[in-house]
């Protein structure tokens, strides 16, 4: 075992080749790459949602701060966090999949879109992906809410703002320009690691949603113990974590100008 994964290792680093899947019998990044844009299609879907839902929520706890919309929404963020990601997700696929028939119930694209092309497949793409992106920005939400939530509490508190408010500028210019501002930043910082979160996150979503991305394709290779695409993905998936560390580096010295690395 350990000789085969140094000759992998050793053709990824000279040859930039993967190696050949054990079940479809043609190279790993091929099949990865038929993958990969629902993958990606799914994350941006979920990004889009889960900033939709938590900024908004977190701001109106925060501004209603123990009152009993307050309350309402952390409830809700507990609920969100306690319940297993495979359950919330068997609950939406039962209640918008099975009962009002909103959404498909399984794959990433119809036949007959497929085969037409087009803004006909695109269309039938997206409506795939809505149900598994919503169910997974759902999830994603709790951590974006309760930190915004915070620290819009604690500027709202700080020194700064009291000497604003004593100069008598405008309660909403206070607010939007001081509170807000400065409490959105450390979720832009926060970036990067949320988009290699959702990929690796994804893993169950399409699991259970049988939506044909790399996190299915993970599950299923493990499963047929085809480990050159196996490994790939787990090799893929460090990168990227990698890189979201470094981009959330950049993206703080780029709003932050106090910050600089030496």
């Amino acid at each position: 075992m350990l000789v085969q994964y140094g000759r992998w290792m050793r053709g990824i680093f000279t040859e930039f080749d993967f190696g050949r899947s054990v079940t479809q019998q043609r190279p790993v990044t091929g099949v990865i790459g038929d993958r990969m844009m629902n993958t990606v299609r799914l994350s941006f879907l979920t990004t889009l949602f889960m900033y939709a839902i938590a900024i908004p929520l977190g701001i109106l706890a925060a501004k209603k701060k123990g009152r009993i919309i307050d309350k309402s929404i952390m409830v809700y963020t507990f609920v969100a966090l306690s319940m297993p990601t495979v359950v919330i997700a068997l609950i939406n696929l039962l209640i918008f999949g099975f009962r009002l028939n909103w959404f498909p119930t399984l794959g990433s694209v119809a036949i007959a879109a497929d085969f037409a092309g087009g803004l006909t497949r695109f269309a039938s793409q997206l409506h795939h992906a809505l149900l598994p992106a919503i169910t997974l920005a759902i999830i994603s939400t709790v951590g974006t809410i309760y930190f915004l939530r915070n620290e819009i509490i604690d500027n709202d508190a700080s020194d700064f703002v009291m000497t604003a408010r004593a100069k008598g500028i405008p309660e909403s210019r206070v607010y939007n320009r001081h509170i807000l501002r400065n409490a959105l930043l450390p979720l832009a910082g926060g970036f990067g690691s949320i988009i290699s979160g959702l990929f690796v996150g994804s893993i169950f979503i399409e699991t259970v949603f049988a939506f044909s991305g790399m996190g299915e394709l993970f599950v299923t290779s493990i499963l047929r113990q085809d480990w050159p695409v196996a490994n790939t993905l787990i090799l893929f998936y460090a990168v990227l974590t990698v890189i979201a560390m470094l981009m959330t580096d950049i993206i703080i010295t780029i709003i932050d100008p106090r910050i600089r690395i030496k």
